[in-house]
């Protein structure tokens, strides 16, 4: 697959994958595990995770990045928002089991979260600063 093609598959991922991401938080936040979230969950924003991690390797492999500081930096955010993804299904999949919702305020400190890890993760893939 040609490089501008597989970005371009990169990057809708993304945006997929962090949509469903902040629909996750914003669910929590309003004590709402709902049935539709957590097919679009599984329909859509899991895939497009794994559509990530798969393409991103790929450009990195292709790239010769595996040596860069600032990738390494990256992933670590990558990392953290994949976790973040699975510690949130399993509270959605609680919560729709009948357990008491988590503190709003600290729900929406994750979505803070979630914004301040795709700047920086923008940042790092668009100036590599280091």
């Amino acid at each position: 697959m040609p490089y501008l093609w597989l970005k371009a598959v990169h990057v809708a991922a993304v945006l997929l994958f962090i949509g469903g991401l902040f629909a996750q938080t914003f669910a929590l936040a309003s004590a709402q595990g709902s049935a539709p979230l957590a097919r679009w969950d599984r329909l859509a924003t899991v895939p497009a995770m794994l559509i990530v991690w798969v393409t991103g390797a790929t450009i990195a492999v292709e790239a010769g990045w595996f040596t860069s500081p600032w990738l390494w930096a990256k992933l670590v955010f990558v990392l953290a928002l994949t976790g973040l993804h699975g510690i949130q299904s399993g509270k959605l999949r609680r919560l729709r089991g009948g357990d008491l919702p988590s503190s709003p305020n600290s729900t929406l400190r994750v979505a803070g979260f979630i914004a301040t890890a795709v700047a920086s993760i923008a940042v790092l893939v668009v100036a590599k600063p280091f």
